[in-house]
């Protein structure tokens, strides 16, 4: 089982804050994934001593308490498509949990926010914990030597977690480390050199689709939202796009092209509030006589101060 004092989710009790410069460690991508395709880092370390949080440019990317990163895929339909958990640094397998229900929050037993997760030991007093694996998906034992990139086991659903993700904290002696920023400073973005040297967007567009009609918010988090086919005679043709990380004074903008190259549809919407996750959509009814026949682009653009920093797109045909 895994050690009571792992420091999950939380300022808990026992746990030391992050406080020393990483030296001496160096970690890949725990995930075999696409970064910015197909998985995202939504979450980053609380830098923030008190009840606010913030990440460590300062920005909204984290919530108060948290001591590791996220990287996610981007719906539970995308989650069934196997993602191995990949060792970030060789290292000895310290401690597994392998038993608890890939349920989420639901049914999620008492002290096991992590979930199912391995905890690796890295020389020098480093270890990396990885937590909301599968249940039944680990193929480490205690005490197994690894090397960096070896498969531990696939991405779940298990433990304290609303959305499908890896969360993997980086400590040393005990202390959590920030692996983007390992300096014990406040001060934003500047400090030791990071131990990840990952491209951060802050923020993407998941996916995109298109359907007849404005999607649930459960069925984009579902994975379902899209519609496979559509006819000439759909009532309507809306394009809907699911982001993470987007921030008060952002712009989404959702466009439709049709077969012919004009814009059928454009919208840009101003968010309002910051949201660790939500989905627009936009579009317009079937013209008199039907949609002509052929395919139609959507793309939908997350702007942030006048630059698009995440862009996704997508294509139906209609016959």
């Amino acid at each position: 089982m895994m050690r009571a004092a792992l420091c999950l989710i939380g300022a808990l009790a026992g746990c030391v804050p992050f406080n020393a410069a990483a030296q001496g460690i160096s970690l890949m991508l725990p995930l075999d994934c696409d970064l910015g395709d197909t998985c995202f880092i939504q979450q980053l370390v609380d830098r923030d001593p008190g009840p606010d949080a913030r990440d460590f440019t300062c920005g909204a990317q984290s919530y108060d308490g948290h001591q590791g990163t996220d990287i996610r895929v981007a719906d539970m339909q995308a989650l069934q498509q196997g993602w191995s958990v990949l060792a970030a640094a060789p290292g000895v397998v310290r401690a597994i949990r392998n038993t608890v229900p890939d349920t989420g929050l639901v049914g999620m037993p008492d002290g096991q926010d992590c979930g199912n997760g391995v905890l690796i030991a890295h020389a020098d007093g480093w270890e990396t914990q990885y937590c909301h694996m599968a249940e039944g998906s680990i193929e480490v034992a205690e005490n197994q030597q690894v090397v960096a990139g070896q498969p531990l086991g696939r991405m779940g659903y298990s433990g304290r977690t609303a959305f499908p993700h890896l969360h993997i904290t980086l400590r040393r002696n005990g202390a959590v480390i920030d692996p983007f920023d390992p300096s014990d400073t406040a001060a934003c973005g500047v400090g030791a050199t990071p131990v990840w040297r990952l491209p951060l967007s802050g923020g993407d567009v998941m996916s995109a689709g298109f359907a007849d009609a404005v999607p649930t918010l459960g069925s984009v988090v579902a994975g379902t939202a899209d519609a496979p086919a559509l006819g000439r005679s759909a009532p309507a043709l809306v394009l809907w796009g699911f982001f993470h990380s987007g921030q008060a004074g952002d712009t989404i903008t959702l466009t439709i092209t049709g077969p012919d190259g004009d814009v059928v549809h454009s919208l840009s919407v101003a968010l309002e509030r910051t949201q660790a996750q939500a989905f627009r959509a936009a579009g317009r009814r079937m013209p008199d006589g039907g949609w002509p026949a052929g395919a139609y682009e959507g793309t939908i653009d997350l702007i942030r101060d006048g630059a698009v920093i995440s862009a996704r797109s997508t294509s139906i045909s209609l016959n």
